[in-house]
């Protein structure tokens, strides 16, 4: 029996989390799963452009796990752009070291420690919010983790 994986830290939610081909209905499509750590991966390494060694200590990883981690995303990105499945960002051992909180009423979007938690809208007072990181079941875990003197 293998030991168990380790949280990797993943700086916030991501705005979206399902993708698909255009004119093609969800129910006609296989579903592939890319990971929160896999998004994370990619976004260090694609969009933020940082080098391996750099992602990995931004994730608390080895270098090692991170690239293997990274390619595997790269593999399912891949097959997804090739087959044109639906892509789902969903699941993972993580914790958020971030959060965007979404107003319902006016639509304002802005981003908070997850150790913080808003209550209103900063732009119209409504208490009408969505919590990104809720969406995919954290929160109060991540707060703990931060508060308790890790990073």
């Amino acid at each position: 029996m293998g030991r168990k994986q380790k949280n990797r830290i993943v700086h916030k939610p991501p705005l979206f989390s399902r993708f698909k081909p255009a004119g093609i209905r969800n129910d006609s499509l296989k579903v592939l799963a890319l990971t929160l750590d896999e998004y994370e991966a990619v976004r260090l390494a694609d969009y933020v452009g940082l080098d391996h060694a750099e992602a990995a200590e931004e994730m608390e990883i080895s270098r090692s796990t991170f690239t293997r981690l990274i390619e595997k995303a790269h593999h399912k990105l891949s097959v997804f752009l090739t087959e044109g499945r639906q892509l789902l960002i969903e699941g993972g051992n993580i914790h958020f070291r971030g959060n965007l909180i979404k107003c319902l009423d006016c639509g304002h979007m802005f981003e908070i420690n997850i150790e913080n938690v808003v209550t209103e809208c900063p732009v119209c007072g409504s208490k009408n919010l969505l919590d990104l990181a809720g969406g995919f079941g954290h929160g109060n875990c991540c707060r703990k983790r931060f508060r308790g003197g890790r990073r």
